[in-house]
């Protein structure tokens, strides 16, 4: 009698669960960019044997359009945006707080908090406003070292010896010597990334543009002028180049530079574009101010979200959560792309265990994924473009001698930023 009833009770919930999937019916589009919208069209085939009824259109507008045409239709009261969009989790906060309304609460989705759960807390902690959860955690990009094998080994330089920034200083000059040629490193230090280093070593040191409950400018507490001071010891050292994005690219091809720091979405972006060059990279995590730091950071990575004004929400909401919430759609994006999971559970996943041969049978994403449960969140505010503004202004003065010191001009971009938004400067 019990084992009639457990069958026609799980013959029930799976009458159910096919119901529910075939109520979901008609057409959805989504916004998004580069390898991110290839990789969510790469799930449409999976998500589609369990939701027959429904049509995926995903296009890839390009970054910056996705960010200026949703900006636009927000301010417009929700017009012309489609039923999915890719938010950077970095830029997530200033459209919660620019656009309230703009964005549906996933929750009475069906975004539960068991599913929340799965997500560590650095990625739902700017996906999050009050009671409400306006996005669901996409991809992560936990910060590493990509470095050449080859000109490390000729210049005798044991990357499992490089715990801190010194030590990177020191192994560049050893590298460079070496190398006739070749620089350590390269970042953008006077374009649209330009603030990326101090992001990256800024998120392992504590580091805030705002404090965590957005009302007061951090940019110039202690931790933000540790990490000035030891930027600018690295260009003056000669440690780093200036390089945009595709000049970074260029320079890896060319073989101009040993180590590419960046997060670990960027795999797919050497692998991609320097197959010729197999074997000869490897991975290491980055450097802390000091030796026992935590060595762990995160830049970049995105996350999904549904317009307040679509009409097809619930077909919406089954489409991110089977390519974000289940192995299957996560891990099939870091096989195709190198999209990093922000899945707690694909950390378990035998592929992450695996020897990749493109980086020399190293299991490189074993020492990619293991620093998320050490990354520190961060918080961004309505203002947070007015911020990066006075930032790029002031870092490309710092850097050219134009303060006499870190704390005068992290001061300075305090200031500005404060003057920007209304803020006051923490004290």
């Amino acid at each position: 009698m019990g084992k009639t009833m457990g069958c026609a009770a799980l013959a029930l919930a799976a009458g159910l669960h096919a119901n529910i999937a075939l109520a979901q019916s008609g057409e959805i589009h989504v916004w998004s960019w580069d390898i991110a919208a290839a990789s969510l069209k790469a799930n449409i085939e999976g998500f589609n044997k369990q939701y027959p009824n429904v049509k995926v259109t995903v296009e890839d507008l390009g970054n910056a359009q996705v960010f200026s045409k949703t900006q636009a239709g927000c301010a417009a009261g929700g017009a012309g945006l489609p039923d999915v969009v890719s938010i950077e989790n970095y830029k997530a906060e200033s459209y919660w707080n620019q656009f309230p309304d703009c964005f549906a609460n996933l929750k009475p989705l069906g975004y539960t908090a068991d599913i929340a759960a799965k997500f560590p807390d650095f990625k739902r902690a700017e996906l999050e406003k009050g009671d409400a959860a306006y996005a669901m955690p996409w991809d992560s990009g936990p910060v590493v070292m990509f470095y050449r094998r080859d000109f490390y080994e000729k210049a005798g330089v044991d990357p499992a010896g490089i715990k801190n920034w010194d030590d990177f200083i020191a192994a560049g000059k050893k590298v460079a010597a070496a190398n006739p040629g070749v620089t350590m490193s390269a970042t953008d230090l006077d374009g649209d990334g330009t603030t990326e280093w101090f992001r990256m070593i800024g998120n392992e040191q504590g580091c805030n543009y705002f404090s965590a409950d957005a009302s007061s400018v951090t940019v110039n507490a202690p931790a933000c002028v540790a990490v000035y001071d030891k930027l600018k010891q690295l260009k003056d050292a000669g440690t780093i180049f200036s390089a945009g994005w595709a000049d970074k690219i260029q320079a890896l091809k060319a073989g101009k530079v040993a180590t590419i720091m960046f997060g670990g979405w960027y795999e797919g972006t050497v692998r991609t574009n320097a197959p010729e060059l197999a074997g000869k990279w490897g991975v290491y995590r980055m450097p802390s101010l000091t030796v026992d730091g935590p060595r762990a950071a995160n830049i970049g990575g995105s996350s999904l979200a549904i317009p307040a004004g679509s009409k097809n929400k619930e077909a919406a909401f089954a489409f991110i959560k089977y390519a974000l919430s289940t192995n299957e759609g996560q891990v099939a994006m870091l096989k195709a792309y190198g999209l990093v999971p922000s899945l707690n559970s694909a950390l378990e996943d035998p592929f992450v265990k695996q020897g990749q041969a493109y980086w020399g049978n190293q299991a490189i994403w074993t020492e990619v994924l293991a620093t998320l449960p050490k990354i520190k969140s961060t918080h961004g505010t309505a203002f947070l473009n007015d911020a990066e503004a006075a930032l790029k202004t002031v870092q490309t003065k710092f850097l050219g001698g134009g303060y006499p010191n870190a704390k005068a001009a992290l001061d300075d971009a305090a200031s500005q930023i404060s003057s920007a938004s209304g803020l006051p400067v923490a004290q």
